[in-house]
């Protein structure tokens, strides 16, 4: 066994660790392709990975979970603090010293016959200020190798991390993969993270949900950072000059559609083009000049395959292209290659699906992939990822966007009063439930798009965001905005066009942010004139008409809404900041 580091707190958590789950030999990952290509070697012979075709697909694999561990299990993730209070009332929570006992009688002796790997990783640019180390132990080549994608890899996070103890400690043991004993514990007092009994993405890697927003919201909160759900993108003006935006939407919203969004014609004939930074996490702090700065922490994409196509979005169909692992889609015997439902409407006859089938999509009712199945891609396949991808310094943030699914509730567009109003704004975010989720326009309050992943009281979290505010120049703090791309007339048809055609909206917000569009003041904040709006290429689509009618705010429907975010506060039990409680009181005060 070849260490990689002499870090004192590195190595006695490692032994202990390896105490408990006892594995027959030791790998640590250093990165290198060399040690990389031998695993896939061994994961294709174990069949754990299955090799594409290398023409049509270089270098990419597939992976197929077990039957029972398919998506994120949100009702087994705890946030272990020493008083429930912590943790707040959206999360689920249990007491460290009871967690541990329970997992580590799980963990024991879990990787008898099995290979240890330790992979040290980087959550953003390797040395960048923004930056963060962690360490995961797993018995899974699968989540060695889908974390060489989604992280910065390998000895050259030990060389940064030097003798420090300030890294994130993470466990992942996959045992039986029996559901009834799955969990997925943060410790955000001990920086530290243990999945048992999962070989899904979601629960296993533990970079992304469980460190980069869980531990991480954490982390900014006692440090004066913010770490968010939210996509980072740049968009550059006929000038060459690049205004870059985060934006906050709960899932089935349009995410990485928007991240990685190409601009209707008429904005590409005029040179508008936007740049991808990031389709799901940011890390913010403030830089030298006062303003708010982002990264991306992560190194690639874990998409939804179903829906991804030349249509809805050509960029992230790119970026799978090379040096991918598939999870969950179907094999298509006659070409090797892979397919899920949404990709073309082409389903492959003579092919095997999800759970290992033969599947022949001409005449199956089933379908062939599962919803949830995913893409493993690196983010420099991206034919718009971002110059500034790799800047440690980060890219300067001119405006937030919040955004949910409201039929009839929200316009297309509006602006916060100001940030403390805005976050008002971001904690009022909410969607209704599609025909996917069972019952139809349910609405599911989903603050900053953040209620699966904070990793403390949530209350708290909304104080550390106007405690950040107050920190900030109003002329060089980020302006606030929230979107609804899913407006519906009354015959039930979506208004607005959706996809690049946001780019209209966004330039508003843009042009708002510099101070050179008029808005109308109402009782949720400030509205577009529509004549601001750019229909230009889409007038036999969109009328001015319609356009108004989207930007309409009913006085009666936000009455009821006020009504459902006082209830949702009055779950934090007197703990909402006073400035959010005075935004609820001004909204209905100008509703009355």
């Amino acid at each position: 066994m070849v260490e990689l580091t002499r870090n004192p707190s590195v190595l006695k958590w490692l032994e202990e660790k390896l105490k408990l789950v006892k594995p027959d030999r030791v790998v640590w990952i250093d990165g290198s392709e060399e040690q990389l290509a031998k695993l896939r070697e061994e994961a294709c012979a174990s069949g754990e990975l299955h090799k594409l075709n290398e023409e049509l697909l270089p270098g990419c694999y597939l992976h197929r979970t077990a039957l029972n561990d398919v998506a994120r299990v949100e009702h087994r993730t705890f946030i272990c603090t020493p008083v429930k209070e912590m943790a707040g009332p959206t999360n689920n929570w249990m007491a460290p010293d009871e967690a541990y006992a329970l997992l580590e009688g799980i963990a024991k002796n879990s990787y008898i016959g099995r290979t240890a790997y330790v992979i040290p990783y980087s959550m953003g640019p390797v040395g960048s200020p923004f930056s963060k180390a962690g360490v995961e132990l797993t018995d899974s080549i699968y989540v060695v190798l889908n974390m060489a994608i989604m992280t910065r890899v390998g000895k050259a996070v030990f060389d940064v991390l030097g003798d420090s103890e300030d890294w994130v400690r993470g466990l992942h043991c996959r045992c039986g993969i029996v559901e009834e004993q799955r969990y997925i514990c943060q410790f955000p007092q001990d920086n530290t993270i243990i999945s048992v009994n999962s070989g899904y993405g979601g629960n296993v890697l533990l970079g992304k949900k469980c460190f980069a927003l869980r531990i991480a919201s954490y982390q900014g909160w006692k440090e004066s950072w913010l770490a968010e759900h939210m996509l980072i993108l740049g968009v550059e003006n006929p000038q060459g000059e690049v205004k870059y935006i985060c934006a906050a939407f709960p899932s089935a919203c349009g995410k990485t559609n928007l991240a990685m969004l190409i601009p209707p014609e008429s904005y590409r004939k005029k040179g508008y083009r936007v740049w991808c930074v990031g389709d799901d996490i940011s890390w913010i702090r403030k830089g030298a000049d006062g303003r708010l700065y982002a990264i991306n922490p992560e190194n690639g994409f874990f998409g939804v395959a179903p829906g991804t196509n030349e249509k809805s979005n050509p960029n992230a169909l790119a970026s799978t292209k090379q040096g991918t692992i598939f999870t969950n889609v179907v094999l298509n015997n006659d070409n090797n290659t892979v397919w899920w439902e949404g990709l073309d409407k082409n389903p492959p006859a003579n092919a095997i699906d999800w759970k290992g089938n033969a599947w022949d999509g001409t005449v199956s009712g089933e379908k062939g992939a599962h919803p949830n199945s995913r893409f493993t891609a690196p983010a420099k396949n991206c034919p718009c990822v971002s110059s500034e991808f790799e800047n440690p310094q980060g890219v300067p943030i001119s405006a937030f966007v919040f955004g949910g699914r409201r039929a009839k509730l929200a316009p297309l567009v509006y602006q916060a009063f100001d940030w403390n109003h805005g976050v008002f704004v971001g904690s009022i975010m909410a969607s209704e439930t599609t025909a996917a989720a069972g019952a139809v326009g349910v609405v599911r309050r989903d603050p900053m798009a953040m209620l699966p992943f904070c990793g403390y009281n949530m209350a708290d979290y909304w104080q550390h965001w106007i405690d950040i505010g107050a920190t900030l120049d109003a002329e060089k703090a980020p302006k606030i905005f929230n979107v609804n791309w899913f407006r519906k007339d009354e015959e039930g048809n979506f208004m607005w066009p959706g996809f690049g055609d946001n780019l209209r909206v966004l330039d508003w917000i843009l042009e708002r942010c510099e101070g050179k569009a008029q808005a109308d003041e109402t009782a949720i904040g400030f509205i577009p004139k529509a004549e601001d709006i750019n229909l230009e290429g889409i007038e036999n689509e969109v009328s001015l008409a319609s356009l108004k009618a989207m930007l309409e705010v009913d006085s009666a429907l936000w009455r009821t809404e006020a009504e459902g975010i006082a209830e949702f506060y009055a779950r934090f039990e007197g703990k909402v900041p006073s400035e959010m409680q005075a935004s609820l009181e001004m909204l209905r005060s100008k509703l009355a």
